[in-house]
């Protein structure tokens, strides 16, 4: 059984509850990918087994709750005791040192807008609400920014799914591109900041 199968199967079999539980997984364990999903629970939505507005209520439940869980994470456990527990036991969540290092260096140039920026990328979203709790970024501020770009996405993945559930291989085609393309405007605004960050601190001071 493949994993786009099995992802189906959990969803059949659990409903609304599986779609919430497959994205809580999302955010904890990068290898499921809410790529797939998000487009199978708007796929199973267009079969008229579940809503659409449902799978992306669920969905968006889902990942908001594993986005809580990791920032308490971030804000309790302390630095040192979290690299140690990533190094010893990373390798089963496939999260090593250096991607929680990563997380925190985009977290510390970006700001607080990687978070919801972040919640789009994979990979990016598993980690990114580490580094926002670790920083004691207002919770409040942090629930907005990861529901915004939660809801964003998962209504986007799910309504691919809905809308081209007869068409699965123009359907993988079209999150390849979204998904370079959503990569390409976080590359540009990198390197945006990082020229205005430049050119600010040559400007002499008075």
């Amino acid at each position: 059984m493949g994993l786009e199968q099995w992802v189906l199967s959990i969803m059949e079999k659990l409903g609304y509850l599986g779609i919430a539980f497959l994205m809580f997984l999302d955010n904890v364990f990068p290898p499921i990918p809410s790529e797939i999903i998000m487009p199978s629970a708007g796929y199973t939505a267009s079969k008229g087994e579940l809503t659409l507005i449902g799978v992306i209520m669920a969905g968006s439940a889902g990942s908001i709750l594993a986005a809580m869980l990791l920032y308490w994470i971030g804000r309790k456990v302390p630095q040192p005791r979290l690299v140690r527990l990533i190094e010893r036991y990373g390798k089963y969540l496939r999260i090593q040192v250096a991607d929680l290092d990563k997380a925190l260096e985009w977290f510390n140039k970006h700001g607080h807008r990687i978070v919801f920026f972040g919640r789009m990328i994979p990979a990016v979203r598993s980690l990114i609400s580490i580094p926002a709790g670790m920083s004691r970024m207002p919770f409040s501020k942090f629930m907005l920014y990861s529901t915004a770009g939660t809801v964003i996405w998962t209504s986007f993945l799910a309504y691919l799914g809905f809308h081209f559930s007869q068409n699965q291989a123009l359907m993988s085609l079209i999150m390849q591109r979204i998904s370079t393309i959503i990569l390409l405007i976080v590359m540009v605004y990198i390197a945006w900041w990082a020229v205005k960050k430049f050119y600010l601190n040559k400007k002499p001071r008075a």
